[in-house]
């Protein structure tokens, strides 16, 4: 079966225009186009932190293996309280973590007992040892109704049985799901080949950080953006600079991308004034289609797929704009990337909140205004605009702490009203 065309995808979407792309419907086409890449590579357990789960991961032990006490204190009979009054037991031994009691508990007995240790036989209730009176080396006295039966006992497999899934593939792993694996005795994990991705800017005004600033120049600062948030999803990173706005050294730059990386991110060169030869070289190279997406900031985009010499590779071509660059990856190559790697991406998660103050917007289009989330006088968390919204305003990305989506549909919003909010620190 050959692999899906974008043509294909987008057949199936009577009201589609290239020049004129709701968000949600560029998401739904990258969704459908990229694949994941299948390669996977077993890993020390400690070096699978924050990588995909490539497997199922079936339990072979019972956790915990066997019942066990949740509390330091005394072991005992539940029949052997009394209903009415304090009860005195004998103590015939005690229990430790990996040391248990192996002798029998007889009536009106019990097992003084550590955080941990294996419930002793016939023992079925432990009673913490901060709940009990006059307690000796020989006997101790536990008052009326201070405990229930069954009370502070953790059962066999209470956690995870034998031959139950632990971990589901496509799971990026954290930090509790690599001690959940060391508790059942795994060294490795199966996880997905790591994404390569190579990006570069693009533009004969840009300068690498280090070199003179020529006038009419300025420093790229979207590669660094760019760096950091491939960094955190993972991925094996090749920085190719900046390239120069010629069709001879782009196409060159594509190639070299394309034969190296799973994908290809550039920022620059896809507004209207770059796109004659670039539409032309990318129509040699591949299957790319350039999009104007309903939203602000981050109109124009490039999307598709394109190959050189047998190796092909995914295209996401941002603005050039520094906050455009990183609304466009947030919210398009984000899931993608997530998608190839073989994780489990869910939506990120909106919060509502209350605007702090008047927003303008024109339904028709998607915005996302950086906002710094505090609370009010009476404790509720509201948002406000961090100023001045132009996409090339990289600061206020670096002063807010969220984004603020105003949807398609949606118009002014006046103070007080809710809107939808991403957090920065869920962006991973």
């Amino acid at each position: 079966m050959n692999p899906l065309t974008l043509s294909d995808v987008v057949s199936c979407l009577s009201d589609y225009d290239p020049d004129a792309v709701p968000v949600a419907q560029a998401q739904k086409i990258i969704r459908e186009f990229v694949t994941p890449v299948r390669a996977v590579e077993k890993v020390a357990l400690r070096a699978g932190l924050n990588r995909v789960l490539a497997a199922d991961i079936i339990s072979p032990i019972n956790v915990p293996a066997h019942d066990n006490s949740a509390m330091d204190g005394f072991a005992l009979r539940s029949r052997d309280l009394g209903n009415d009054a304090a009860v005195t037991l004998k103590i015939v031994g005690t229990a430790y973590a990996g040391r248990g009691y192996d002798g029998a508990v007889g009536d009106g007995e019990c097992v003084r007992i550590m955080t941990g240790a294996v419930m002793p036989g016939e023992c079925d209730t432990v009673v913490p040892q901060e709940f009990t009176q006059c307690a000796s080396d020989t006997s101790v006295t536990v008052a009326a109704g201070i405990v229930k039966p069954g009370d502070n006992r953790r059962f066999k497999g209470e956690d995870l049985e034998a031959g139950k899934s632990a971990l589901s593939k496509g799971r990026i792993l954290r930090p509790a799901d690599i001690g959940l694996l060391a508790s059942l005795g795994f060294a490795e994990v199966p996880v997905q080949r790591r994404l390569r991705v190579a990006f570069f800017s693009t533009g004969d005004e840009l300068r690498s950080v280090g070199e003179p600033l020529d006038e009419g120049c300025v420093y790229d600062s979207n590669r660094y953006t760019i760096y950091g948030m491939l960094t955190r999803l993972g991925c094996d990173i090749i920085d190719m600079g900046v390239v120069k706005d010629d069709p001879a050294s782009l196409e060159a730059a594509f190639r070299s991308a394309c034969e190296n990386a799973d994908a290809i991110i550039t920022s620059g060169g896809v507004s209207v004034g770059a796109a004659d030869y670039t539409k032309q070289m990318m129509a040699q190279l591949g299957d790319v289609t350039f999009w104007k997406i309903g939203m602000r900031p981050g109109r124009p985009m490039v999307f598709g797929k394109i190959s050189s010499n047998g190796k092909s590779a995914y295209l996401f071509g941002l603005p050039g704009n520094p906050v455009a660059v990183m609304v466009t990856f947030y919210f398009f190559a984000r899931d993608a990337l997530l998608h190839m790697m073989g994780a489990d991406s869910e939506p990120l998660p909106l919060m509502r909140v209350a605007s702090q103050s008047g927003i303008r917007k024109k339904p028709g289009r998607t915005e996302y205004q950086r906002g710094i989330l505090s609370r009010n006088a009476h404790g509720d968390q509201q948002v406000r605009i961090t100023g001045s919204q132009g996409s090339g305003i990289l600061r206020s990305m670096s002063e807010a702490d969220c984004m603020v989506i105003l949807h398609h549909d949606q118009g002014n919003v006046n103070a007080g009203d809710p809107v939808d909010v991403i957090l920065f620190d869920g962006l991973t």
